[in-house]
């Protein structure tokens, strides 16, 4: 946290942060502005619901400094590992969170992946620095906020948006995000993500661009050039040219906490030469997975980088699971679309904490018995222990962090929430008394 003294005008505000990322780190079942409050020792909820809302600092800046710190502590943790010719991935997903209202900044009626549906709720992006064989942490994010909501200068008063922000679809918004990247001196060997950020042509015409090579997932009818004017479909491409079952290699995609990820792999050329198309093939369902990759001129082009790249996309879905399960990702109750990038800035904080600390770690706590070399080999006895992992260093800081509260201090917030609630009990009353008597006359 001392990184990020030079964000907040005062003091107070920056040791209110530390604060509230020290309640993220804790094992509170649930994060929001009381529960953050109560254990951070406050007499109320106001001094965390001002750090989001009205406090002065800047989130933007903030970011830059996670983002910096989880860059530098993941390159010293490789180089202390001695891990060289590892791969450095900017992994792009959005994750969301469900709401019920309709007041929140960016909420909207739209396929969520936490609910498996459509649902309401909202919607970020985020870019993770994936260091192979290494860590990985989320280093940007941006919400996503829907046309009308901006484009309505009452709707946009309410929910906080800044005067000058513009619509930026989903590929746009990552755009914005590595940009930040660059801008900040961060490098990354690939690009990778799933169909949404495959599909957005803009994105990829940033990516190369900037000389910046990419593995992204596309659907199967995204069109290739295999030569000049023969244009097909991926699913075509595959039915033509893959018949011959020697024209797949099996090859991992990465270890996995159960051992190797096999799946079959073919590689398609197109008429560009710093393009081609890249084919999972999994080994039991046959289910295809296709991926358009690019290389600028004078990188190195081969298969085995294209699928290294290709299993180093998983990992932001770690950093999104400890950031739900574990950090209180998705808690935020804020409506306001700043209290909402703060919220997932002071998040990103605490996971850069226990990403680069599990990753600093990873050598001098793995203990692990040599894996299995047949498949009837007998068990050792002592299996020995994984590596420290950033969920168990999650649990070892909130151990640390605890501090005993004064005996007066849960009396004191149980009367502070039966006060709160009686008031807001009265309020409902007399808005539905309100309803009642307009409705009789």
């Amino acid at each position: 946290m001392g990184a990020l003294r030079g964000c907040f005008a005062r003091t107070q505000t920056w040791q209110q942060a530390a604060k509230y990322v020290s309640a993220l780190v804790s094992e509170l079942p649930k994060r929001n502005g009381w529960t953050t409050a109560e254990h951070a020792g406050d007499q109320g909820p106001d001094r965390m619901q001002r750090l989001l809302n009205r406090a002065s600092w800047d989130a933007a800046a903030a970011m830059s400094e996670v983002r910096w710190f989880a860059a530098a502590g993941l390159t010293a943790a490789a180089r202390r590992g001695r891990r060289r010719g590892c791969l450095v991935i900017a992994a792009i997903d959005e994750t969301g969170q469900q709401k019920t209202g309709a007041a929140t900044a960016g909420v909207k009626r739209q396929y969520m992946g936490c609910a498996g549906r459509v649902a309401n709720g909202i919607n970020t992006v985020h870019v993770s620095l994936v260091r192979e064989k290494t860590g990985h942490a989320l280093i940007g994010a941006r919400q996503w906020i829907a046309r009308e909501q901006i484009q309505d200068p009452v709707t946009s008063l309410v929910m906080g948006l800044p005067l000058d922000l513009e619509f930026r679809t989903k590929g746009q918004l990552a755009m914005d995000v590595c940009a930040d990247c660059y801008a900040d001196g961060l490098s990354f060997d690939f690009a990778c993500g799933d169909e949404v950020y495959g599909s957005c042509t803009r994105l990829r015409e940033f990516f190369e661009e900037h000389g910046q090579a990419y593995v992204l997932r596309v659907a199967s009818n995204f069109t290739v050039v295999l030569a000049p004017g023969t244009k097909v479909t991926c699913a075509d491409a595959v039915r033509r040219l893959l018949k011959d079952r020697r024209r797949w290699e099996v090859r991992s995609a990465g270890k996995g906490a159960r051992g190797e990820r096999w799946y079959g792999w073919a590689w398609i050329a197109t008429a560009s030469p710093r393009h081609h198309l890249l084919v999972r093939r999994h080994l039991k369902t046959g289910e295809l997975a296709f991926h358009y990759c690019y290389v600028p001129e004078g990188q190195l082009l081969t298969k085995t980088r294209l699928i290294r790249a290709a299993g180093l996309r998983w990992p932001v879905e770690e950093d999104f699971r400890l950031g739900k399960d574990g950090l209180g990702l998705d808690q935020c109750q804020a409506r306001l679309y700043t209290a909402i990038q703060r919220h997932t800035v002071l998040v990103m904080a605490a996971l850069a904490i226990c990403a680069v600390t599990a990753a600093q770690l990873r050598d001098r706590t793995d203990a692990q018995a040599p894996p299995p070399l047949t498949p009837d080999q007998a068990p050792p006895p002592d299996p020995g222990m994984i590596p420290l992992t950033a969920t168990e260093i999650k649990h070892l800081l909130a151990a640390a962090l605890a501090r005993r509260k004064p005996r007066s201090h849960a009396a004191r917030w149980l009367a502070w929430r039966r006060r709160h609630q009686a008031r807001a009990r009265w309020f409902h009353q007399r808005t539905r008394l309100w309803r009642e008597y307009t409705l009789v006359n």
